[in-house]
């Protein structure tokens, strides 16, 4: 009678949630669950034994070999020959790895290559005829779509949750060319690497990570598009290694402040606060204080959409910025360098009333400790309006506007030369790193 009881409800359900027009994911599951599959990544543990008492009386000690690691995580197929998807860090370090099929069948894969930046790796499994996922087009996705994800939480394996894309192009520390997806779909631990997948039943993403402060689920999850990592794979199978364009600039979001101070209708764009000698982009005549506001006709709306842009371009390409000086757009041609694995960035004193901070000429030393060739330090902040707009003690100011400074005398000079009432644009320099400072005055 239960049973009967439970078969009536669960038809209730399902004609309800037709009813309602929520989607029906059971078909969907059915159509690509075939394709997804449970990864064991083993780590020989290199600590040698410990001897052990094996009685109460220490009279006999054997020696104990530390285990193994193993972490669990997900991947799926993406071509009949047994190419695999994943996360770098699922297989990171491994020493074996062992993909298991829908079907029970067990392989131990090869790793073909893995990419750091992305956290994408590549695996291989002799066999054919595997099924796949085909991959969907994420720039397509809309906020608010469904989306489904398939998985191992916690190593059960093809565990199915779902939910809806919260954003897109969302930026990491340390992930600068990943625009992350980002959903309320409910991952954890092990769901790395598995699919992010569409309503059509297209991989749209990888799941990579999570925002917690517990460890566990909290409605953040975020996935690697599918066109970043379907670059970064076909780059590792067929060379190996990813190589990524490099244009050589330093960059910070505008600011409401810098788009008043420059003209821009919108704070959007890139701002330039450094430009690398040598580099691309001061041979395509890039300035500080240039706004980056299109790739090769793609719009750059904020700083973080710059990096990925960039490094999706293979080096030696010609790329067409349109950038905003001076009040207006400018088009700039620039041939890109290659991203080899390094991230680019990157006496007297003065104090006058008006200004809310003191500053000082820099010593030699500390211009070659701290890598600049001029510019004047920031002694003391006494104005609570200059501690708000970000100025820091030791704050090296190399610019105001966009005049250098090489003294405490020329910044004087400089500042004097300041309209009454308009702001006091500063480029400073903050261990090793340049930024734009407003100051409202």
């Amino acid at each position: 009678m239960k049973y009967m009881q439970l078969v009536f409800l669960g038809m209730l359900f399902a004609l309800t949630t037709q009813a309602s027009g929520l989607p029906d994911f059971t078909q969907l599951v059915e159509k690509t669950g075939d394709a997804v599959v449970n990864i064991e990544a083993h780590t020989e543990n290199q600590a040698p034994p410990r001897m052990v008492p094996v009685d109460p009386f220490h009279r006999r000690v054997v020696p104990a070999y530390p285990q193994d690691r193993v972490s669990i995580g997900t991947g799926f197929i993406i071509s009949p020959d047994g190419y695999v998807l994943t996360n770098r860090h699922v297989v990171h370090g491994a020493t074996k790895i062992l993909v298991r099929l829908p079907d029970h069948r067990e392989f131990e894969a090869e790793l073909v290559g893995e990419d750091e930046p992305s956290d994408i790796a590549l695996l291989k499994l002799d066999a054919t005829g595997l099924p796949t996922l085909k991959m969907g087009d994420s720039d397509e996705l809309k906020i608010g779509e469904w989306v489904m994800a398939i998985g191992s939480p916690l190593s059960f394996e093809h565990s199915v949750t779902k939910g809806i894309v919260s954003a897109k192009g969302r930026s990491m520390r340390g992930q600068q060319y990943v625009p992350y997806i980002q959903t309320d779909v409910p991952i954890n631990r092990g769901n790395s690497g598995g699919p992010l997948i569409n309503m059509k039943g297209e991989a749209v993403g990888i799941n990579t990570l999570i925002l917690s402060n517990t460890g566990g689920y909290m409605g953040l999850s975020f996935a690697i598009p599918i066109e970043v990592a379907a670059s970064v794979a076909e780059q590792l199978k067929t060379n190996g290694r990813v190589e990524r364009g490099l244009l050589g600039v330093g960059i910070e979001p505008v600011t409401q402040k810098m788009a008043d101070y420059l003209k821009l209708e919108t704070p959007h764009g890139a701002l330039v606060n450094h430009v690398a000698k040598g580099s691309a982009a001061e041979k395509a005549g890039i300035q500080v204080q240039d706004v980056i506001v299109k790739v090769d006709g793609e719009p750059v709306d904020t700083a973080n959409d710059l990096p990925p842009l960039v490094g999706s371009k293979a080096p030696g390409t010609e790329v067409v910025l349109v950038v905003y000086r001076d009040g207006r757009e400018k088009i700039v041609r620039a041939t890109l360098d290659s991203l080899d694995g390094t991230v680019a960035g990157g006496g007297s004193g003065f104090s006058p009333a008006s200004l809310g901070f003191s500053v000082a000429d820099l010593e030699e030393q500390t211009k070659r400790r701290r890598g600049v060739s001029q510019g004047v330090i920031v002694t003391s902040v006494k104005d609570a309006s200059v501690r708000r707009s970000g100025l820091q003690v030791g704050d090296i100011i190399l610019k105001v506007g966009k005049r250098p400074v090489a003294s405490t005398e020329q910044f004087s000079r400089q500042v004097g030369r300041l309209e009454k009432g308009e702001p006091l644009v500063l480029l400073v320099n903050r261990r090793g790193a340049n930024r734009f400072i407003v100051i409202e005055r």
